[in-house]
């Protein structure tokens, strides 16, 4: 049986956009603006830690991702994702 995923970093990025394109949705009924905020800052602060090579291999694999998606908002969301992290600044 073929895997559904070609590599254990797509299955993990997948699962990650998965939990913040949530996050992202969530009414402040759903989940606490304060919360999310840590959420996203944690994700951000541990995406800043990786390599240089590594932060190239997820923007590569999130524009894989992106050109993948036939849902326009969430294709938008994860064209916008580096940027949000802060991954685009750093690159420069």
């Amino acid at each position: 049986m073929p895997a559904a995923y070609p590599s254990l970093t797509r299955v993990l990025a997948e699962a990650l956009v998965d939990v913040l394109w949530f996050i992202e949705g969530c009414e402040d009924e759903q989940m606490d603006p304060d919360d999310a905020v840590k959420v996203l800052e944690s994700v951000a602060h541990v995406v800043s830690k990786l390599s240089r090579e590594q932060q190239d291999e997820f923007l590569d694999l999130l524009g894989i991702m992106a050109a993948e998606e036939a849902d326009p908002s969430r294709r938008a969301f994860l064209e916008e994702f580096p940027d949000g992290l802060g991954v685009i600044e750093d690159a420069v």
